[in-house]
Parts: structure tokens; sequence; C-alpha cells
């Protein structure tokens, strides 16, 4: 019996090495996946988005949440600059361990590597929306609703710039950020095309919670001020929904996987 037991012991560590490779090969497809077209990490740089994000927070941003809704005023969110936005980014550092520095050569052999740089702001106004600052007390107005913002930094009313009314074009949208007297946004490329505002399909995605450091873990959600912007509803968008769907998309990988597997063994 215990040579049986031995032998038995041998063939499933012969096998489990056997399927090594083909379980490395699934969860590099299965990251490549998820990073390209649902969720990917950013890192804070500045500080223009503070205090809700800090220099060094790291945030997870769903690239796939704007396939099934449309972008939302109080979104915080990832946007492409295309080179005209030289400042405040959001990156994903370079690293030099080997196996992502493959990862990025079958990225740009695949020809989905991220060009230019990335940029991070909330959302203050949607095509159709007027734009302007300020009213009496200081206070950002869209459509006519001056915005309470408690997220912004102390002090930031106070350092509000006046700018006159901007109707934000089909197609773009405008985006501040939290702090707004060192923020460079959109208030400050109004002499560029589109009055400083950026394309939609610019938009990476949204950023929808705070991952590290873990004593700062918090979603971001839209702030209750939006829904009084001509009366519409701004509720949060569920952002680990892709997350949910990989949860559920890796059982049958995984059973398919082991199928082949043993299809394969068969004489």
């Amino acid at each position: 019996m215990s040579a049986k037991r031995a032998a038995k012991g041998a063939q499933k560590s012969g096998s489990f090495w056997k399927e090594l490779p083909i379980l490395i090969v699934i969860a590099l497809v299965l990251a490549f996946v998820i990073k390209t077209w649902v969720v990917q990490a950013f890192y804070i740089p500045s500080r223009s988005m503070e205090n809700t994000l800090l220099i060094g927070d790291r945030v997870l941003v769903n690239k796939l949440v704007y396939q099934v809704r449309d972008i939302k005023r109080g979104d915080v969110v990832v946007f492409n600059g295309n080179g005209s936005w030289d400042e405040e980014t959001a990156e994903t550092p370079p690293s030099q361990n080997p196996i992502a520095k493959g990862y990025r050569w079958v990225e740009r052999q695949l020809g989905v590597e991220t060009q230019g740089k990335d940029y991070i702001k909330r959302v203050i106004a949607l095509p159709g929306d007027t734009v302007q600052c300020c009213d009496a007390e200081n206070r950002v107005v869209v459509n006519g609703q001056p915005l309470d913002e408690p997220y912004l930094f102390p002090g930031s009313v106070e350092t509000h710039r006046d700018f006159e009314p901007v109707t934000i074009p089909q197609g773009r949208v405008w985006l501040m950020g939290d702090h707004r007297e060192l923020s460079k946004d959109s208030r400050a490329h109004q002499l560029e095309t589109g009055d400083g505002t950026v394309a939609q399909d610019h938009v990476v995605g949204r950023a929808f919670v705070l991952v590290w450091p873990l004593n700062r873990f918090t979603t971001l959600p839209i702030p209750d001020t939006f829904t009084k912007v001509n009366g519409g509803a701004a509720a949060a968008a569920a952002g680990a929904a892709p997350l949910a769907l990989g949860a559920l998309g890796a059982v049958p990988v995984h059973r398919t996987g082991r199928g082949l597997l043993r299809r394969l063994r068969r004489p």
C-alpha cells in the first residue's frame, strides 16, 4: 500500500510541474487583460487632488465602467493629456524588474502600450453644461447651481480665480483638481482648443478606490453636491463590478484549463 501511495504522490507531483507552465501563462494572460481593459493601478505624484488624494497614494482605475455608463459629474478620472497638460500627472512608474520589462515588451508588440502622460482630476461639468466662477460666496457654479464642495483642500474656495461662463462642447468634459490653488486644470488651459475641456475619449477610466497606504484605504464615491445640479441624480458607480466579473470568469477558465490538461495527458 505504501508503495502505491508513493507512486500516486510522485504522479501528482509530476502532474503539477507539467501543469505549472500552462498555469503561469494563463495567469499572465489574465493579468494582461485586466490591466489593459479592466483595472489598472496609478500612483499620485502631485498635490493637485489634496486632500482626497495625497502624494504617494495608489488608486485603482476602472477602465471598463464607461463602456456601460456615461461619465458623471463628480467622478475622479484618469485621462490622457496627449502632451498638452504638462503637470499633475498620475503615473504608472517604470519597473526595472525583468518580468515587468518583458510584460511591457509584449504590450509594445501588441500595440496596446500606454502612450503619453496620464492625469487625474475630478469631473465638474459635462457636455452642454455651463460652468463659471465665482458666485457671491466664491463658489464654482454649474448650470446656475453653486457647488458646495466639502472635498476641497481647506481654503480652496478663498483661492478660486474668476473665469467667464464656459459651455462644454459635445464629447468633452470640464475637469478640476480638489486643491484648487495648486491644480493646473481646465481653468489653466482655456486658451487651448476646447476652452480647457478634455475629450471624453481621452478618459482612461474612473478612480474608484484608494488602496495604498492601507491606513487611507477608502472608496471614491460621487459627492452629494452634484445631485443638486439640474436636479439630476449622480449615484456613484459600483467600481468593483469588473473585479466581480473577473472572479466569476476565473472558475470557467480554470475548469477549461484542467479539462484541456486531462485531454493532453490521455494516451
